[in-house]
């Protein structure tokens, strides 16, 4: 064997699931293996690409593993020496659904799936480590102590959104399972199934699950005869358990309920069979779970006939959100997720309040403004909704309004039983300032833009962040024409704005001090709306504006956006992106602790870390503040 291929099999056996094999196993595969050098930011493979016939592990370097949505790269992982990535072809017929990039120089091994299969059929903990890696994701399923190489897996995004859910989406499980001992009889387990109404037993030793009988076992070998009731339940157990982890999710579960063909997986500490048992998932379990499935949710709000309806599925959109904000999902696919659930539902009291009153007498488009405009809203904030309806001759004009505030009042009222609080500035379409005609609409927009500051108490900047949730596409295009159209080296428009969004009151003070709340009964409390979100939601407007970009209104996609259309300060505007994520989830989290829209923080209940992450954050607002006072020579308004 030449000393390459010698390199190359000390260098593996380092590494799960190398580990498992002999030396000699090692170095037969070592013959076969190709070198890649990879340049920095050299692609490897990238999505859609037609799989390879080998997989990779890294033999020095970093290769970065990620996935694009809507036009934004997210990085999923970083795999370094000794990690396996590209397993898709092992376990899938069709193509990458990732790209895999060198971060740096790297030097890769690509090991040749053909020459690898039969050493995978012949040793079971290859197998299950590549199986349990390529589905969940999990940083070495096997020795989390000794090992240092852990597996990616490429299969963890889907780009339709119902399966993509069900990789975050938490299963809820018995977590007291009916546990009983190997030399146990028959007789009694079946008693203390049916006195408990459980359809499942494990069986332990120390604790630690050796074996399982279901409801299916008894009918099949009890009830048919096979063996006496008097026996050990040892006889009729299977074994061994499918074990998985505490936090496992959907998906998971699904995976190796068919990988294995069981209905019941038992949770242990550590998710091996050699840790206690901490409850059992069944099939029924991943039934229930799906009924909590964003599509599933979505299909219910359309078949939903009151407000009663819509407010116990915004429930559960709000115990998905705090599970996955549990979870560490990443915010930004939350906020996605969250957002078509909210429109839906806004979509659905429009419909609820069309029935009531009849068909509309003219086309219109309903349109959320502000944070569900942006796709920002999580918690059960305040509604802000405008409507435009097309223009109509004038001897109809006071019927058609008088039909569309009509409609406005209905939906608003609907929504806040929903849990939607009415907006207390009034920006709502039940109020006849804000729904209009599309010629009346196309006004109140060009004064706003063209003559800013003379009733500078009407012009809100959430009127620039709007979506549609209900009605012609056409009629949210022609507004968005009117605004770009306007806004062309509009001098007057970008000073106004500019000096609007310096306007907030700063987070910190001279010694970096959070600065609080004096009075009221947000005493001592940190306005993180204002002092923090608003500050980086105001820039990324005025900057997407000014650089002419449409159709993206979310905060965190405005600031990705802009790093692509402005690279020399993309630094800048990558670190807005980042902090404006983590001052979100401080205030999503606050807001799902107390029931409320999260505005106010509590500092002092805050550990330490917590409260440096959170300054942290607001480090970049200095860097926006100098970007915004450089690029627009605020003077009129200052």
């Amino acid at each position: 064997m030449n000393t390459i291929a010698e390199n190359i099999a000390d260098f593996l056996k380092e590494y799960s699931p190398f580990n498992n094999l002999t030396f000699q196993e090692l170095s037969e595969i070592a013959t076969s293996i190709r070198v890649v050098n990879l340049e920095k930011n050299k692609t490897l493979f990238k999505i859609n690409d037609d799989l390879h016939d080998s997989f990779y592990v890294v033999a020095s370097g970093v290769i970065n593993l990620s996935i694009i949505a809507d036009a934004e790269e997210t990085l999923l992982n970083k795999c370094i020496e000794g990690d396996i990535f590209g397993l898709r072809p092992f376990f899938a017929k069709n193509k990458y659904m990732m790209t895999a990039k060198a971060r740096e120089e790297s030097i890769i091994y690509a090991i040749p799936i053909a020459t690898f299969r039969p050493f995978v059929a012949n040793n079971s903990a290859v197998l299950d480590f590549l199986l349990e890696s390529f589905a969940s994701n999990t940083s070495n399923p096997g020795d989390k102590e000794n090992l240092r190489g852990k597996l990616i897996s490429d299969n963890v995004y889907y780009s339709d959104q119902q399966s993509e859910i069900q990789y975050f989406q938490t299963l809820t499980y018995n977590t007291i399972p009916l546990v009983a001992t190997a030399s146990s009889i028959i007789q009694d387990i079946a008693q203390l199934m049916t006195n408990t109404l459980t359809n499942s037993v494990v069986i332990c030793e120390n604790n630690n699950p050796i074996g399982i009988v279901t409801h299916t076992d008894m009918c099949t070998k009890i009830a048919t005869g096979r063996f006496p009731i008097s026996t050990t339940i040892d006889k009729i157990m299977s074994s061994p358990v499918v074990t998985v982890v505490e936090n496992v999710s959907l998906a998971e579960a699904q995976l190796l309920m068919l990988k294995h063909n069981v209905t019941h997986l038992c949770v242990t500490h550590d998710g091996s069979d050699k840790s206690a048992v901490k409850g059992i998932i069944s099939e029924h379990d991943l039934i229930v779970a799906q009924a909590s499935n964003p599509g599933v949710l979505i299909k219910e709000i359309k078949r939903s006939q009151s407000s009663k309806d819509l407010k116990l599925i915004r429930e559960r959109l709000t115990d998905i959100i705090q599970k996955s904000i549990h979870k560490n999902i990443p915010l930004s696919h939350v906020n996605k997720i969250a957002s078509e659930i909210n429109s839906a539902i806004i979509k659905r009291a429009v419909e609820l309040s069309i029935l009531d009153l009849g068909s509309p007498p003219a086309r219109f488009a309903w349109l959320s403004i502000g944070s569900q405009g942006r796709k920002e809203q999580l918690l059960l904030t305040d509604q802000d909704s405008i409507l435009i309806f097309e223009d109509v001759t004038a001897d109809k004009y006071r019927d058609v309004k008088d039909y569309f505030l009509k409609l406005g009042k209905r939906t608003t009222a609907i929504l806040e039983k929903v849990g939607y609080q009415l907006c207390p500035n009034g920006h709502m379409a039940s109020n006849m300032l804000w729904c209009k005609s599309l010629t009346d609409w196309t006004k109140q927009y060009n004064n706003w833009i063209n003559t800013p500051g003379e009733n500078s108490n009407d012009i809100s900047s959430i009127f620039f962040d709007f979506e549609i949730a209900f009605g012609e596409q056409k009629i949210e295009e022609a507004i968005e024409n009117v605004i770009f159209n306007n806004i062309h080296n509009n001098t007057l428009f970008f000073d106004f704005l500019g000096n609007d969004a310096l306007r907030k009151n700063s987070p910190l003070s001279f010694f970096k001090k959070f600065i609080v709340e004096e009075e009221g009964i947000n005493k001592d409390k940190f306005d993180i709306k204002t002092r923090a979100l608003m500050p980086l939601i105001d820039g990324a407007r005025l900057f997407s504006l000014s650089h002419n970009i449409k159709g993206i209104n979310n905060t965190y996609l405005r600031f990705k956006q802009l790093a692509i259309a402005d690279s020399k300060k993309s630094e800048i505007y990558l670190n807005c992106a980042e902090a404006f994520l983590t001052l979100s989830k401080f205030r999503t989290l606050e807001g799902l602790k107390n029931d409320n829209s999260g505005q106010f923080i509590n500092l002092q209940e805050l550990t330490k870390v917590d409260r440096e992450n959170l300054k942290n954050a607001l480090a970049p607002m200095k860097e926006l503040e100098e970007l915004i006072k450089n690029k627009f020579q605020l003077t009129q308004f200052s």
